[in-house]
């Protein structure tokens, strides 16, 4: 069973899409209640959203199941994705939302979720690691764009409205600084956009392991308000007027860290970037 999308690059750049899933195997789905079925918390369209991405010569990496079969940016040992927010499952219980995702008495157990995580968690685990060393033997430096999307209102977590553009780095732990400079200017030249580094949204699992700057391995998450690009209530439609709007800022993004990564390249290039 294909459990991911995986795409090699020409650059030293990889994007990963982790939540963007939205397959539930038929005999988890029988155990699933109509809000789990729902998938209100999933990163929708979002591999439409960076449709852009290879002609820049990033490759990609995209999940196919849903968050709600195993949770790709969670520690299958249980720590904390982020320190201080309310802790989701590797196997999630509830939506955001607190609405029960099982049938009662159908939750997995223990069993199920080493299952899982076998089949689903460790693939894509096992891509990404690989790649990103790959890319740093080949270009001496790789760098991981975590890509995700969250509604721009959720109590659960968080206070208010969060802002457009979330960018976290572990605060500071996952990415080179000149980097993190490079994207902020970015960010704050729009006059559309709002943007925050390291605030309600740091970075959770992926980019916390990944992001080794030490070893010439940076990773960067980014979280994006699901209104700058989609209707954030069911049926959780696509907005190509939003997302015309939006593109140019995520285009200019990518644009700087495949820059920066060459500029720190002492591998080889391709012809085709020189």
């Amino acid at each position: 069973m294909e459990t991911f999308r995986f795409q090699p690059g020409e650059t030293p750049v990889l994007l990963s899409i982790p939540h963007v899933g939205t397959m539930i195997p038929p005999d988890i789905a029988a155990t699933m209640t109509p809000e789990g079925l729902t998938q209100p918390d999933v990163d929708r369209h979002l591999d439409r959203l960076y449709h852009f991405a290879p002609a820049l010569g990033i490759g990609f990496l995209t999940a196919l199941c849903s968050r709600y079969v195993v949770d790709l940016n969670r520690d299958p040992d249980g720590a904390m994705a982020q320190p201080g927010l309310d802790p989701t499952e590797i196997c999630p219980l509830t939506t955001f939302d607190h609405q029960p995702i099982y049938q009662p008495g159908r939750e997995p157990d223990q069993a199920e979720i080493d299952r899982r995580v076998g089949a689903y968690w460790r693939p894509y685990h096992e891509q990404l690691r690989s790649e990103l060393r790959a890319l740093r033997d080949r270009y001496g430096v790789a760098v991981l764009f975590d890509a995700h999307s969250v509604r721009s209102r959720v109590p659960r977590f968080f206070d208010g409205t969060l802002p457009d553009f979330n960018l976290g780095t572990g605060d500071g732990s996952s990415t080179a600084q000149p980097l993190v400079v490079r994207l902020m200017n970015v960010l704050s030249a729009s006059e559309r956009y709002s943007a925050a580094l390291n605030g309600r949204l740091r970075g959770g699992f992926i980019i916390r392991s990944y992001g080794q700057p030490e070893e010439n391995i940076h990773a960067i998450q980014l979280e994006l308000t699901q209104s700058t690009y989609m209707d954030e209530d069911a049926p959780y439609q696509f907005r190509p007027d939003l997302a015309a709007e939006v593109k140019p800022s995520l285009e200019r993004l990518l644009s700087v860290v495949v820059e920066w990564a060459w500029q720190k390249a002492s591998g080889q290039r391709r012809a085709a970037y020189l």
